[in-house]
């Protein structure tokens, strides 16, 4: 299990508290759920009821996700069939390959939109709220510093900082004084921290749409022997701002981390982005 997939997931269960949400923060349902709306046999409309989330408050209107059907490909000759029956697919091994998604000319300036404000930012602070997959919420305040630095304080009786370095990831309980190692690599936190990036180009989009009220863009991740997860960004139609971002990880579980108060002014101390291997036990995580 890779915990760190979601921020914070591996504490949000043990650490949830009773906690007003803005209206925008669905709540991930406990149980896993099916990756993205059935296709229809007959290519009829398309049900996406049993993947909806669940909101506090008044929910905004459906961000509704387009459906890419996969060109049919022509089957080999009987005889190439047979003859490669009994062969491996490496792609399909490692997780590689697959249909390619097409985006249309909208979708494609869409995504150009939340690639530029990604990239045009340095540092970004604010408050956020996280909702765990089985609902519980735990609230605090963030400071990103690009590339690759972020330091997220959880409020009381929360004990936990989750602090990047630009190169590692540390997950710390400052109650137990231990703290939990991984490389920023492996988390999806590093599409939001890289200093310039291209969503198209650089990672694996297999969604992009918009509504009113948000512009949403779905990253999906294969990894052989742990399985497919999905970052989904979430954007102010309007203004293009971040808004939240949800993890599913391999089992089909959400973390949704909504953020506000947000401000592009405040500048960071250096030192919130040090983790410190003297005063807190370190544990490697499971790769």
């Amino acid at each position: 299990m890779l915990a760190v997939l979601m921020l914070g997931t591996a504490v949000s269960t043990a650490l949830a508290q009773t906690t007003p949400l803005p209206p925008t923060v669905p709540l991930p349902k406990p149980a896993p759920k099916a990756r993205g709306p059935a296709v229809p046999a007959d290519g009829g409309p398309t049900s996406t009821s049993a993947a909806s989330p669940t909101y506090a408050g008044t929910p905004p209107p459906a961000v509704a996700a387009p459906v890419v059907r996969p060109q049919p490909q022509a089957a080999p000759p009987p005889q190439q069939q047979q003859q490669g029956s009994f062969l491996p697919d490496p792609r399909k091994l490692f997780g590689l390959g697959g249909a390619t998604i097409s985006f249309d000319a909208n979708q494609r300036a869409l995504a150009a939109k939340m690639s530029t404000y990604l990239s045009s930012i340095s540092t970004l602070s604010g408050n956020f709220v996280q909702v765990g997959p089985n609902g519980g919420k735990t609230t605090g305040d963030f400071i990103i510093q690009k590339p690759g630095k972020v330091r997220f304080q959880y409020d009381p009786p929360s004990p936990i900082d989750v602090i990047s370095d630009g190169t590692t990831m540390a997950i710390r309980d400052r109650k137990l004084a231990t703290q939990d190692i991984y490389p920023l690599s492996q988390t999806p936190l590093r599409f939001l921290l890289s200093d310039r990036i291209d969503l198209l180009a650089d990672t694996n989009v297999v969604n992009v749409s918009a509504d009113d009220t948000f512009a949403t863009v779905t990253i999906e991740e294969k990894q052989a022997l742990i399985g497919t997860s999905r970052l989904t960004l979430m954007f102010g139609a309007k203004d293009m701002t971040l808004k939240q971002w949800t993890v599913t990880d391999p089992q089909g579980y959400d973390t949704t981390v909504a953020v506000y108060n947000l401000t592009t002014a405040k500048k960071a101390d250096p030192d919130m982005f040090k983790i410190d291997f003297t005063q807190f036990n370190t544990n490697d995580a499971p790769k």
